[in-house]
């Protein structure tokens, strides 16, 4: 390890110590109690309204559908997570890891219903007449603190130039592309810069459109090829759910390629990777949430919150059995590499092609989106002509990804995704009486106008 990667790694175990993964997992729970597991028992209804048109149609406000702000959401969350960082957490954290990113994807259910709920109520029209919002302007507007709003908005740019936007989706993709084809890295950072430039430049509506259109697509494709897996070693499935459970609570033993790991660091890798998949808690969903076309900020949270479950109970799951099912997590490879293999073991046929295409679709899109959580942010703390000085700087930073090495980016990653969570985790808690009042009045409101639906129908 280098005095670089050395450095880096204190400062990593100091973000991402117990008292972060508390306040995490803590306040999902937290939210989840309040809310009467919201997460749980209204699933249905936030599934029901992902897939209803809005009736209110052009009368709402907002820039975006909302089922396209919610793709754009799942573009920037669907990435590397559910495909490098699901297999970097069981290699160093063992299958236990699995589990715990289980749990922080349900907690995390109503942190991002919540968060969502509140940057669609404070909200605001920007000066080139587009929806802004996001922790900054609930920080600001109702915390009344800009220095912590303008603290997050700091952590929000650097997250999409060292963190989640750039470095990680550029590196798997060219890993990845020159595994599967035999393509330069340099050749793809090359292709990789010009395409993203070509999309962000025209802004939301364009991400939004792209994101449409790959979401569900890749989203169907994967799920698909790792059920085709799952359900060729069907009978080994008990089996790896056990080990998943034992190994969430007890060492895990070295063997193979796996160096062994202590339940202390099973939890912190699964909590860790899964809060950089599924980005509950991290206050990033939250901007693309405020531009969606809606006026009902509880009928939004409760969209966006099935993007938690889409991204970690679907996406993370398939990948993490099929890591464990090939038996690549005690394996000599890593990453991108380690998932390659677990899917060419399970499916010759076309299992390396659906990781690669997988992987180039999610991580392509998660730097369309994570471009744009960064503009935003840039917009809150320097106004709208700041916005073209920071695409020049992202795409620049796109082209550079590959030069980098896989430890260091992950490690940088992980510092600068749990210091934006900071600023967003405190607003969370201190605005909880308002996500509470608002959920209370439109479940009232909800059950009134059911209610008189039924006596209607009675009465004819």
């Amino acid at each position: 390890m280098t005095n670089m990667e050395e450095v880096l790694q204190q400062i990593n175990g100091l973000v991402w110590g117990a008292p972060l993964l508390i306040a995490l997992v803590g306040t999902g729970i937290y939210l989840s109690i309040r809310l009467n597991l919201l997460q749980v028992f209204k699933l249905p209804l936030a599934l029901k309204y992902l897939f209803t048109k809005n009736d209110d149609g052009d009368d709402c406000e907002g820039d975006v559908s909302s089922f396209g702000a919610l793709c754009t959401a799942l573009a920037s969350t669907i990435g590397t997570g559910n495909i490098v960082g699901v297999a970097t957490a069981i290699k160093t954290g063992g299958p236990g890891a699995l589990f715990w990113m289980w749990l922080a994807g349900f907690f995390g259910m109503a942190t991002k219903y919540s968060e969502c709920l509140l940057a669609v109520k404070y909200r605001v029209v920007d000066d080139n007449g587009q929806m802004s919002g996001g922790p900054m302007y609930y920080i600001e507007r109702g915390m009344g603190n800009k220095w912590l709003a303008k603290l997050f908005a700091f952590f929000g740019i650097c997250v999409a130039f060292f963190g989640i936007g750039t470095f990680p989706q550029v590196n798997a993709i060219a890993t990845s592309v020159q595994t599967t084809f035999n393509v330069p890295v340099t050749i793809t950072a090359m292709i990789i810069t010009i395409l993203v430039a070509l999309v962000t430049i025209k802004g939301i509506k364009s991400v939004s459109k792209i994101a449409e259109i790959l979401v569900p697509f890749m989203v169907i494709l994967y799920v698909l090829g790792s059920l085709i897996i799952i359900g060729l070693n069907i009978n080994l499935l008990p089996d790896v759910f056990k080990l998943v459970i034992k190994s969430a609570f007890t060492p895990t033993a070295a063997s193979g390629g796996f160096l062994g790991a202590s339940v202390m660091f099973a939890i912190r890798n699964g909590v860790a990777r899964g809060v950089f998949s599924n980005e509950s808690g991290l206050g990033s969903a939250p901007i693309a949430t405020a531009a969606a076309k809606t006026n009902s900020c509880v009928e939004q949270g409760l969209i966006s919150m099935t993007g938690t479950f889409i991204d970690t109970v679907i996406v993370c799951t398939m990948t993490g059995l099929i890591l464990i099912l090939s038996g690549q997590w005690n394996g000599n490879l890593e990453g991108a590499d380690m998932t390659n293999a677990a899917f060419g073991q399970g499916l010759p046929v076309g299992g390396t092609w659906i990781v690669t295409i997988g992987l180039i679709l999610f991580a392509f899109t998660t730097i369309l989106g994570w471009n744009y959580y960064g503009e935003r942010c840039t917009e809150y703390l320097f106004g709208v002509k700041a916005i073209k000085v920071y695409r020049i700087i992202f795409i620049a930073l796109v082209g550079m990804s590959p030069l980098l090495k896989l430890n260091t980016i992950w490690i940088l990653a992980d510092i600068v995704n749990g210091l934006m969570a900071i600023p967003n985790l405190i607003a969370l808690i201190a605005l909880r009486g308002v996500v509470l009042s608002e959920t209370k009045y439109y479940f009232a409101e909800l059950s009134m106008k059911t209610s008189l639906s039924t006596s209607k129908l009675l009465v004819k």
